[in-house]
């Protein structure tokens, strides 16, 4: 019988708890043992984006070569920003290709003002400024650099995702269940949520220098570029030293302390406002929130999402009582 999870955050208006949201996360300490253990992280998930840093490792192995900010760029899930385009264009130059190469589809930006301009100027949705086209941008010079078929890039047999699926195994420390399709057409290998957290772990433990170290030392380097300059995983990894961060669609988020501190955290029902303050407490409850340095007011913001009812807040999202 597959395991009830329970219920990680509560939907609080006026002191009446009107929603809830269940889920399962895993906690490792720094010596790799679980640490933390809410409901069944052992079973098999989609991680969505929170496998773009493995997949980055991949690209890595297989003779990509990037400096820190684009490397950042490829492995995370941009926010259409200009700087972002900018960076995924300079990739795709740099391998003698252009934006008539990405295979990932035409979305608005992710963030909303970035969107709401685009809508005005008469844009309109752009493969650019799609949130993963920094990864493709970066598959596709993979694929140059090793002398792999390009418009093939996608295919689930293609020798990058071949390497993809080692590299996600390798990381995770377990054989992937199934493979399914990503939003952005890239295969996608479902691992647990243990896993997952022994892969960051892994990342950030890495011998300096080595790919899986690289991919972590640019992102935490510059979060702007994994994410936006407005997101709460940027906020994160600013607010904590050392922290690594990684958000994937329905409810995944996937973060590393330095000293190999790590958790994932995954909503059932894939709602994205119950994300954070989980991943808040999961941090907390590892003592991430102790590391020396630590804006305890970011970590205190972050730690909820405020309800409101007309102009004035009533309520709030935040871990349920006794969860962590």
């Amino acid at each position: 019988m597959v395991e009830i999870n329970p219920v990680l955050v509560e939907v609080e208006r006026s002191g009446f708890v009107e929603s809830r949201h269940r889920g399962c996360a895993a906690g490792l300490d720094a010596g790799g043992a679980v640490a933390v253990r809410l409901g069944a992280p052992e079973e098999p998930i989609f991680p969505r984006s929170a496998n773009k840093p493995l997949q980055a490792v991949a690209m890595l192995r297989s003779g990509l070569d990037l400096d820190d900010q684009p490397l950042a760029l490829a492995a995370g899930s941009h926010s259409g920003e200009d700087f972002h385009v900018e960076g995924a264009e300079k990739i795709l130059a740099g391998a003698g290709l252009s934006a008539e190469a990405l295979r990932c589809p035409p979305q608005w930006p992710l963030d909303r003002a970035v969107a709401m301009e685009a809508a005005r100027g008469g844009s309109g949705k752009s493969r650019l400024r799609m949130n993963c086209s920094g990864k493709h941008a970066a598959m596709l010079a993979t694929c140059v650099a090793a002398g792999w078929p390009t418009e093939s890039y996608l295919d689930v047999d293609h020798p990058l995702q071949a390497a993809v699926r080692t590299a996600v195994e390798d990381l995770s420390g377990e054989r992937a269940v199934t493979v399914g399709v990503d939003g952005c057409g890239a295969p996608l290998f479902a691992v647990s949520v243990t896993g997952v957290a022994r892969a960051f772990r892994a990342l950030v433990l890495a011998a300096p220098g080595s790919p899986e170290r690289r991919i972590a030392d640019a992102m935490r380097a510059h979060p702007h570029w994994t994410s936006g300059t407005r997101r709460e995983e940027c906020r994160l990894m600013d607010a904590v030293p050392g922290l690594l961060v990684k958000c994937g669609a329905e409810g995944v988020d996937a973060f590393a302390l330095a000293d190999g501190r790590a958790g994932v955290v995954k909503i059932d029902d894939g709602a994205m406002r119950a994300r954070t303050p989980v991943t808040v407490a999961l941090l907390r409850a590892l003592g991430g929130g102790t590391v020396e340095g630590t804006d305890q007011a970011v970590l205190e913001e972050l730690s909820t999402v405020p309800l409101y009812g007309g102009e004035q807040q009533v309520g709030a999202i935040r871990p349920a009582p006794g969860v962590f």
